[in-house]
C-alpha cells in the first residue's frame, strides 16, 4: 500500500470515528428494554414464532409426484 493510499485510508477512518463519536448513545439496559418491547408488540407477525404458511413460503422446495403406469 502506498503512502498516499495509506493516508487516504487513515483520513477515512478518522472521519468514521468522528461520526461514531458524535452519535447519540443510550444505555444497554434501555436498548434491551426497547428491543424487548418492540418484540412483544410484533410477536404475532414474527415468522420465527408463528411459522410461515406452506402456501406462502417461497423458499420451500417444490414437491413433485410422478406416477408411472
Amino acid at each position: 500500500m502506498s503512502s498516499g493510499a495509506s493516508m487516504n485510508a487513515m483520513q477515512h477512518l478518522m472521519e468514521q470515528l468522528k461520526l461514531e463519536a458524535n452519535m447519540e448513545k443510550i444505555k444497554v439496559f434501555q436498548a434491551a428494554a426497547e428491543l424487548q418491547e418492540y418484540s412483544m408488540q410484533n410477536v404475532c407477525r414474527d415468522a420465527l414464532l408463528v411459522g410461515i404458511p406452506a402456501r406462502s413460503n417461497r423458499f420451500q422446495k417444490p414437491r413433485f409426484c410422478v406416477f408411472i403406469a
